[in-house]
């Protein structure tokens, strides 16, 4: 044999050194870590991912409980009997026709409700005509703001012309109702002279002669003071005019019609 087969021959040969046997290294290291190493590997760990996963599991279960709810609520008429179906549907009628009714009842209120208001209001329409009418006419009293217009005549000189012209001049200024002593003045209203003194529509009259005329004070008043006005044509004739505004002027004199 030479040489060179002699060194091959010695490679191919097992590793004499039992220190080195690649066998005994995991036993080595599982009797160097002992009980603790085991106990460590098997105890159990919780990630994220698995607080993640039993979430998802959570929820999925309630859709899950839902869903099957509503199938089971879409279901009901579909698995109900002819005979309960037939119930149902007439206990559906029987509500409406109950609504039906208590609609129409509804509606007859809200017809009858409006026919009310209407006649209220025409009625309160018709009440503040009359008014209107009635003081216009003199057949209402009536009160509210205005003047009163006192002449005294000392010497017996004042004429029904006066008395005329100072009743035209509070209609123009405004006054809506004039009381001239116990005469309630209409449209037709008219003066005469007689000896004793003034005759209004039918009605003798004595002085001092008193106006009570309802509407604006400030309005009459200034009327009633205009130059060569009624106040200047009265005291011309010798009489004295007084006109005292007042808040409230209370006619009471009304006209038979």
């Amino acid at each position: 044999m030479s040489d060179r087969e002699k060194d091959e021959h010695r490679d191919e040969r097992p590793d004499e050194h039992p220190d080195e046997h690649p066998g005994e290294r995991p036993a080595e290291k599982a009797s160097g870590n002992g009980l603790a190493g085991l106990v460590d590997l098997l105890r159990p760990r919780t990630t994220w991912g698995q607080l993640v996963g039993g979430l998802l599991c959570l929820v999925v279960g309630f859709a899950v409980v839902a869903q099957v709810q509503t199938t089971q609520h879409d279901t009901t008429f579909a698995t109900a009997r002819q005979d309960e179906l037939v119930g149902i549907l007439s206990d559906l009628s029987q509500r409406s026709e109950r609504l039906r009714g208590d609609l129409r009842d509804l509606e007859g209120v809200r017809v009858g409700l409006e026919r009310d208001v209407q006649g209220e209001t025409a009625l309160e329409e018709a009440r503040r005509r009359a008014a209107t009418y009635g003081l216009l006419a003199g057949t209402l009293p009536a009160e509210g703001p205005g003047i009163e217009v006192r002449i005294d005549d000392p010497r017996g000189t004042v004429r029904s012309v006066h008395l005329l012209d100072a009743l035209q001049e509070l209609r123009d200024a405004g006054a809506e109702v004039v009381q001239v002593n116990d005469v309630r003045a209409g449209a037709g209203t008219y003066f005469l002279d007689w000896s004793g003194g003034i005759e209004a529509d039918g009605r003798r009259l004595q002085a001092p002669y008193r106006f009570l005329a309802i509407g604006d004070a400030h309005t009459m008043t200034t009327a009633l003071n205009i130059p060569g006005g009624v106040v200047r044509t009265l005291q011309a004739a010798g009489a004295t005019v007084t006109i005292t505004p007042s808040a409230r002027v209370a006619v009471r004199a009304v006209r038979s019609g």
